[in-house]
This record gives structure tokens, sequence and C-alpha cells, in this order.
């Protein structure tokens, strides 16, 4: 019987450069074990989401290279792009494949949110299946993005779960999930009129 199969798809706060791209692209592609299945960028957001997925070691170990290399190699404090985000590494959700259970997926996020928080030192909140206050959604932890996250973030209701409370100076803090599938498109609109 073939194993259970995790899917983790870190968005990252680049889409423009390429060899930031290619780099955390071969962060990934050098975990035995782990596909990277896609890579999706877009230069207006400066984003990019990386599908990848395998078993839940060599995923967790692809999904910590790759945060290794955005805190490396992506300064926020001179990001520009029209998506919110609080980190280089903005957000790392696991996802349940073939055989694999939620329960797995809650295990990997919070694995890598200890990890994260205790080196390189990322504030990390934990979101979705994994989060540890129900009430607080994604949108409500990027609220402000990574400058007012800066001052935020020494709040008692804006507190990380994992991780110091401050921001990493270039990487700000990231959000570690579990969550079911996700379809997400854009779809482009031939009008200058943005209450279209």
């Amino acid at each position: 019987m073939p194993p259970p199969i995790i899917e983790c798809v870190p968005n990252f706060s680049e889409g423009r450069r390429l060899p930031v791209l290619d780099a955390l692209a071969q962060s990934i592609r050098a975990v035995p074990a782990v596909r990277l299945l896609d890579v999706s960028a877009d230069p207006d957001h400066n984003r990019a989401v990386f599908t990848f997925a395998g078993e839940g070691e060599p995923v967790l170990e692809a999904a910590f290279r790759s945060a290794c290399v955005a805190i490396e190699r992506i300064d926020l404090r001179t990001h520009q792009g029209v998506h919110p985000r609080i980190g280089a590494v903005d957000v790392i959700p696991f996802v349940p494949l073939y055989d694999a259970t939620m329960d797995a997926c809650l295990a990997l996020a919070h694995r890598l949110g200890a990890r994260l928080a205790a080196d390189p030192g990322l504030p990390v909140y934990l979101y979705g299946r994994a989060g540890s206050r129900p009430s607080r959604s994604l949108a409500q932890i990027r609220r402000g993005g990574f400058e007012g996250l800066r001052e935020a973030i020494a709040q008692p209701a804006r507190a990380p779960d994992l991780g110091p409370a401050r921001a990493h100076p270039t990487a700000g803090a990231v959000a570690v999930g579990a969550r079911e599938l996700l379809i997400a498109f854009n779809v482009d609109l031939k009008s200058t009129d943005t209450m279209a």
C-alpha cells in the first residue's frame, strides 16, 4: 500500500527575482522523496506559491529548507507588492492528500512552527486547523501587513503562538497551518475601473 502523501503550499513574498525563485525551488528539489508539483509567481503581487508533496518527514524538511532560503534572500523592508503579507515566507499550509490525515498535518505544522521559532527565531502564528486561537483567522493575522506587525506584535491580542514577540527585522513572521484542499484562481478584468 502506498504511504500517506501530504501536500505543502508555501507562499513566498517574491514574484519577480528569478534567482531567488530558482533558489527556493532548488531547496525543495534537493530533499529526496519530495516532488515539486507547481510554482506560480506573480510579479504584480510580488508573491510566489510553491506546491510540493511527499511523505510527512521529507515534506517537513523541504518546508523548513525553503523557509530558510526565503529568510536569507527576501528583505521585506524593500518588498513591494499588492498582496497582504507578514513574512518573507508568509504562509505555510500542510494539506492531507492520499491516505494522510488532518492529525498528521497538524503535527507537521506544530513541529515546523517550533523549529522556525527556535532557529532562525521567527515569530510563528498557527492558523487553520493548527490554530491555537480559533477566533483568529489568517486575514486577522495579516492585518496591517509587515509594516503594521512590527508594532502590533507586542499587543497580547497580536502575540505570536511561538517564537519571539517581535518581528524579524527583514523576514517578518510566518503563519503555519493545516487545512483541506483549496482551489484558488485569479481573474483578469479588462478595465481600469477599480469598482468593476
